[in-house]
């Protein structure tokens, strides 16, 4: 296993392998020691790899930084996630650029079946204020995991709401976690850890440098079934949020403001484009997503009557335990190809076996 790890480790020190590469390389190899076994020409003709990266791969020998990593994780107890491992967040699986290894901390399942994002300025309103506790209050008998990026402002908010509702949440940071930034927070980043987690895809050592923000970003974007966006200026990292939630295709919500709040500027600017659904409570939220708590009846009456296929078979017994469920769950769960689980999904529907929902959520009728 810390063999395992230690490829893991270096996989990510490799110059000019980032999380695209890496991602390939596994898709191909299966595992991170393959990648370093494999022969250069191998490896040159894999798309998007090439004889530069496939160089640099062959001349890698020097492992002491992915040793180092390694004493550090088991010294502070860190649960380090690679992309194959099952405890990895599977949503982050259908982004383009999902980390190859992350590094966590924490109590809370990073796949829990209903994740919201919760995000915006650091210099909020009482209106902001407000507005997040109140949508995370209303969230709180719904077993919501919330996360959110440790930031001031709405974040702090978002996640100190959460812990007193007695929800898991957890801070996706921008550096490792040898540290806390901002250095205000290590108390609550603390109690987090107790109620939920700290997850990061940097390295023991990396700082919170401004170009890993954005990079932090993508994954409280693509972690989550939805991303509230709760008050933002025109520009700013909530924005590239929103943005990158969008391209994850994930559903964005945004609370409107006055128009003569460039607080609000940014809300109003995703909802008038058509970027964001104009979010008002945490019902219409729920019911977007298809959270709502409805019980199922007679389902297992209605498939006496009903010849399954075993494709078939394989998505009613992901949709059984629990009310919806989300159509990249059922990809990743059912191991079957998008077209199998596509074609599956329209002949339960077509039977009325099955229902979909807003938000790509389905249900057993």
């Amino acid at each position: 296993m810390i063999n395992d790890l230690l490829y893991q480790v270096a996989l990510t020190l490799i110059p000019n392998i980032g999380c695209v590469q890496a991602k390939t390389l596994i898709e191909h190899y299966g595992n991170a020691e393959a990648v370093f076994k494999a022969k250069k020409k191998e490896l040159s003709s894999i798309e998007n790899i090439g004889l530069i990266r496939a160089a640099n791969i062959k001349a890698f020998e020097d492992f002491s930084e992915a040793e180092n990593e390694i004493k550090f994780i088991e010294k502070y107890k860190i649960q380090p996630l690679f992309i194959t491992d099952k405890s990895y967040p599977q949503r982050l699986l259908n982004c383009y650029d999902p980390p190859a290894l992350l590094y966590y901390r924490g109590n809370a399942d990073l796949n829990a079946s209903k994740i919201i994002s919760i995000i915006g300025t650091r210099n909020n309103t009482d209106y902001g204020k407000h507005a997040t506790e109140k949508l995370v209050n209303e969230l709180k008998d719904m077993n919501v995991l919330i996360v959110s990026g440790l930031a001031f402002g709405i974040d702090a908010i978002a996640h100190k709401s959460a812990l007193q509702n007695e929800l898991e949440t957890v801070a996706v940071l921008a550096h490792g976690l040898h540290t806390i930034y901002p250095q205000q927070h290590k108390t609550l980043a603390k109690e987090i850890t107790q109620q939920g987690g700290l997850l990061t895809e940097f390295r023991n050592g990396e700082k919170p440098d401004k170009h890993n923000f954005p990079k932090r970003n993508r994954i409280v974007a693509g972690m989550a079934d939805a991303t509230v966006v709760i008050e933002t200026a025109i520009k700013g990292g909530s924005m590239i949020t929103a943005e990158l939630a969008n391209n994850y295709n994930r559903d964005v919500f945004a609370v409107p403001g006055k128009i003569t709040d460039p607080k609000s500027a940014g809300c109003n600017y995703l909802i008038q484009n058509n970027k964001a659904v104009l979010f008002t409570d945490a019902k219409e939220l729920m019911e977007s997503l298809g959270w709502q708590s409805k019980k199922i009846n007679k389902q297992q009456q209605r498939e006496l009557f009903i010849e399954l296929s075993d494709d078939e078979k394989i998505i009613i017994h992901i949709l059984k335990e629990k009310n919806t469920t989300h159509i990249d769950e059922i990809n990743i769960r059912s191991n079957l190809s998008s077209s199998s689980v596509a074609a599956a999904i329209l002949n339960l529907e077509l039977q009325n076996v099955i229902a979909g929902l807003p938000g790509k959520m389905y249900k057993i009728l």
